[in-house]
């Protein structure tokens, strides 16, 4: 059967002011009585509350702590859990509670470069900047040994199972369509996706996260100039294809305009001759020099 989680809940504390008055009140009471009994007779009365009042100003005082803001105290009563005080400033509680302060101030966490392989298996290197804190402080005391570095490894666990879940570019996964998101080029839904993963894991430390973002991301080093030239290639091939798509056009339209308008005959060869030509100029990537043709096609 599983362990219930721990939770928790909020504990009153007095205010320190007035217990820091009465424990001095106390003490100098005490000291009085003492300094009485030794100028006069001693008496059983002086020799007793004198020292008890030291001693009970003492206890008392011994029950004051501080509380920055973003900050809480945990206090427990011989192994037994009595709750949390988020109260700021000079509180006091019963001497006997023992108090562990934990911060509620935001914790940022900057991973190391990780090597894992993409949805595809090629080798990559990513890294993340996490913003995070404590939201549950029961939690994070009671059912976590170290909270801190349960974030840190779990964090990287997360990291990992996120590159492994998207490729890093865009490309087809099987040929006939394109990725849907990639790491590169989807930065929302990828940070949604880590955000998503972190908060399910953390959520047994008591961890609420702030933000997350991919701070590093790039193909290993190994096949990193293979990828290189791989990009360059597609780009190469998605600039030539828009420009035979618009050279085509381009032509047609030239075509076109000189049929309907009737400014010369052209026959299928002489068609096939401008179009020829006008691919050529238009595709060329230096400049076409012309060629002044005297005679005719047929000569």
């Amino acid at each position: 059967m599983a362990k219930s989680r721990s939770q928790e809940r909020e504990v009153h504390t007095a205010s320190g002011y007035f217990m820091l008055a009465v424990g001095l009140l106390a003490i100098a009471l005490g000291l009085w009585i003492m300094s009485a009994s030794l100028k006069a007779p001693a008496s059983v009365t002086g020799l007793v509350a004198g020292p008890g009042l030291i001693v009970a100003g003492v206890f008392l005082l011994s029950g004051l702590y501080v509380l920055q803001p973003n900050e809480a105290a945990i206090l427990m009563l011989f192994g037994s859990y009595r709750g949390t005080d988020r109260a700021t400033g000079l509180r006091w509680t019963n001497p006997l509670n023992r108090r562990v302060r934990i911060s509620l101030r935001a914790y940022n966490f900057a991973s190391e470069k990780i090597k894992v392989n993409d949805q595809r298996g090629n080798p990559i290197e990513i890294a993340a900047a996490i913003v995070w804190r404590v939201r549950d402080t029961a939690q994070a005391i009671f059912d976590i040994d170290d909270y801190e570095n349960y974030v840190h490894v779990q964090a990287e666990a997360a990291i990992r199972h996120l590159a492994s879940r998207f490729p890093y570019d865009e490309g087809t996964d099987d040929q006939t369509k394109p990725a849907a998101v990639t790491l590169r080029a989807g930065a929302d839904q990828v940070t949604q996706s880590l955000m998503t993963e972190l908060t399910d894991r953390l959520d047994i430390a008591g961890i609420h996260i702030e933000d997350a973002k991919l701070t590093h991301l790039a193909y290993a080093s190994e096949i990193a100039g293979v990828m290189l030239r791989r990009q360059q290639a597609e780009a190469i091939i998605a600039a030539r294809t828009k420009i035979v798509t618009g050279a085509v056009s381009m032509v047609e339209m030239a075509l076109k305009a000189l049929s309907e308008r009737q400014i010369i005959e052209l026959d299928d060869e002489r068609k096939a001759a401008m179009v020829s030509n006008l691919l050529v100029v238009l595709c060329a990537e230096t400049d076409v020099q012309p060629v002044v043709n005297a005679g005719t096609l047929y000569n």
